[in-house]
C-alpha cells in the first residue's frame, strides 16, 4: 500500500520564520488519521522541523538531527550538512524514506537521503504531497500581501487543502520570532 502523508511548508518574513504542517496521513485511498502533528521545535524552541514521509523514519531523523544539532551549536547548516552526510553514507539510514525540513531564524534546509541539502533563495520550502501547491500559493502571497510569515503559512495550507485530496486543513503552524530584521 502507498502512504501518502503530509504537506509541510516554512516561510521567512520580516525576519520570522514559520513553519506548518497540515494533519492528513493517508493509506492507499482511505485516510487513517486526520489530526497527525509533522511539525516541531528543537533546541529549546530555536529550530522549528518538519517531516514528510514515513512516521517511524521522520522520528529516527528527528533524533539523528537533534544529535547533530548537540554537536554544532547554534550552526544550523553545519547541523544540516552532516545529518545529510550520515543519511547518504550509513546502511541503515539511506533506507528511511522522509524528507527533512528544518529551519532557523537565519537558515532555512531542505534535507534527503539521497545527499541533497537545499536553501531555497527566497525562504520557502516545501515538502510533501501538497507542497507544490503550498509552495505556489506562499510565492504568490510573501509579495503582494503585508500578512506575517505565520499567515502566510496558514493560509498556503489551507490552498493546498483545497487542491490536494492527501492534505487537510488541520494545520500546525509553529514561529520562530525574530528581532525585527528584513528577510532575504
Amino acid at each position: 500500500m502507498t502512504f501518502h502523508g503530509t504537506t509541510i511548508l516554512t516561510v521567512r518574513r520580516d525576519g520570522r520564520v514559520a513553519l506548518g504542517g497540515d494533519g492528513q496521513v493517508s493509506i492507499g485511498d482511505s485516510v487513517v488519521k486526520m489530526s497527525a502533528t509533522k511539525v516541531r521545535t528543537l533546541k529549546g524552541g530555536k529550530v522549528l522541523a518538519g517531516f514528510a514521509g514515513s512516521v517511524a523514519d521522520a522520528l529516527t531523523l528527528y533524533e539523528k538531527f537533534e544529535e547533530k544539532l548537540d554537536r554544532y551549536p547554534a550552526n544550523l547548516p553545519r547541523a544540516a550538512v552532516e545529518l545529510a552526510k550520515d543519511w547518504r553514507s550509513d546502511r541503515i539510514l539511506r533506507r528511511l524514506e522522509a524528507l527533512l525540513v528544518v529551519a532557523d531564524l537565519e537558515h532555512s534546509f531542505l534535507v534527503s537521503g539521497s545527499g541533497e541539502l537545499i536553501e531555497p533563495d527566497d525562504g520557502i520550502v516545501a515538502v510533501g504531497s501538497g507542497g507544490n501547491y503550498a509552495l505556489a500559493a506562499a510565492r504568490a502571497l510573501l509579495p503582494l500581501t503585508g500578512q506575517d510569515a505565520r499567515t502566510i503559512v496558514q493560509r498556503s495550507l489551507e490552498i493546498a487543502a483545497d487542491i490536494c485530496v492527501y492534505t487537510n486543513r488541520h494545520i500546525t503552524v509553529l514561529e520562530l520570532p525574530g528581532e525585527g530584521k528584513a528577510s532575504p
